[in-house]
């Protein structure tokens, strides 16, 4: 990172925090939630907050540029003291890895449409890969994609599964993955850029899982026939999978950098509650079971802040980075989580209350070690890759 890009990323960092700090923290009372996450009227009311505070969409400069990788890591985090900050900032997930994506393959015509209503905060976005498992359909495995797509005339008629679509509940942008069987070298994986709501995307139920900051929620849904314009293809046909490594790559990272920043929080809450709190005579934090587990934290948040560095910076020089995202994915998420559990228990009661964010920090980051695929599907990866290097070294 240049010391110009530093100083415009340690410029906009702060303003982003400073806003999460004195405007959002306080929406985390809001009645406006449910078991999914909050409602659309709400997250609108935040992003015009953030807007007229020069805070939304922080991450994309005035010109249509991203922020480096390096840059990003410390306005995504900064976003991520609240669960609430991503979505007021418009640096959540999915719209933020959608808006990447889109930023690098989708023609001029696609970004007007599409993208530009995504940058200014007025739509959502889901990404329609997951597929349910109990069918045998694409989960960690995106090969095993049972959802079809097939040409007819100047269409594509798509059908199929999906499951565990963060957000379909509510969004204007969808960008779903199908298989096209064509034999005369296209087939393969595609991706379609669709206006939601759409009569031939339903959505089967909306899942009751451990984490509760995404509006929409998880949905299960079924694609019915739906029929696709071939100008709204993302790119070219059988590409898909490719792309979804452009924007997957980054996206694991960007998990990291927001998730970081509520793990931040969480220790900064633990912390003031052992620093007050009294037991046998003393502050809980002198005592040293407490002390030990937030002397553990700090020691973890700093070597995930590093390890986001090193992999925002492989990014940054134009290597995609599979391997080094998924390593950052699994090293980070375990940590992160080790951080929240440590929080929860330093609180003792009121760490699995829901007097502060810690309970919720604690679930929403175990569900980060699932997003962007297990730690174990991560790991079988990395073997994988560990097999290949030794059998180059032979010869």
């Amino acid at each position: 990172m240049t010391a110009v890009g530093a100083e415009r990323a340690a410029e906009i960092a702060a303003k982003v925090e400073a806003f999460v700090r004195a405007t959002i923290i306080p929406y985390e009372r809001d009645p406006r939630r449910d078991h999914h996450g909050p409602s659309d009227e709400m997250v609108l009311e935040m992003r015009e907050k953030a807007r007229a505070a020069g805070v939304l969409t922080p991450h994309i400069l005035a010109d249509g540029a991203h922020l480096s990788q390096r840059e990003t890591a410390l306005v995504l985090r900064k976003s991520g003291l609240s669960p609430l900050g991503p979505l007021a900032c418009n640096t959540a997930a999915p719209d933020e890895g959608n808006m990447y994506l889109l930023g690098k393959v989708a023609s001029a015509e696609q970004k007007t449409r599409f993208l530009d209503p995504l940058v200014s905060g007025a739509a959502r976005s889901a990404f329609f890969m997951t597929e349910p498992a109990e069918d045998g359909g694409a989960g960690s495995d995106p090969s095993m994609m049972q959802t079809t797509c097939r040409l007819d005339g100047n269409h594509w008629v798509i059908n199929g599964r999906k499951k565990f679509i963060t957000g379909a509940e509510g969004a204007r942008v969808g960008i779903v993955m199908a298989k096209s069987d064509a034999t005369d070298g296209t087939g393969g994986a595609c991706l379609f850029l669709v206006d939601l709501p759409d009569p031939a995307i339903r959505t089967l139920r909306v899942i009751d899982t451990i984490d509760s900051s995404m509006p929409g929620g998880h949905a299960e849904i079924a694609i019915d026939d739906l029929r696709v314009p071939a100008d709204q293809m993302l790119g070219s046909s059988g590409e898909g999978f490719k792309y979804a490594q452009i924007r997957l790559s980054p996206a694991r990272l960007s998990h990291c950098m927001r998730w970081l920043g509520v793990a931040t929080r969480a220790h900064e809450i633990a912390t003031d509650y052992a620093c007050r709190r009294h037991a046998f005579g003393k502050p809980l934090v002198d005592h040293e079971g407490v002390g030990f587990m937030l002397a553990d934290n700090l020691i973890d948040l700093q070597q995930s802040e590093l390890i986001i560095d090193w992999c925002a910076d492989i990014l940054d020089s134009g290597s995609l980075g599979t391997a080094e995202s998924s390593m950052a994915k699994v090293a980070v998420s375990d940590a992160l989580f080790r951080v929240a559990d440590r929080c929860v228990q330093v609180m003792g009661g009121t760490g699995v209350s829901g007097d502060t964010i810690v309970e919720q920090a604690f679930r929403e980051i175990r569900a980060f070690r699932i997003y962007d695929g297990p730690t174990e599907v991560h790991k079988w990866s990395l073997a994988k890759k560990i097999k290949r290097d030794w059998k180059a070294l032979q010869g």
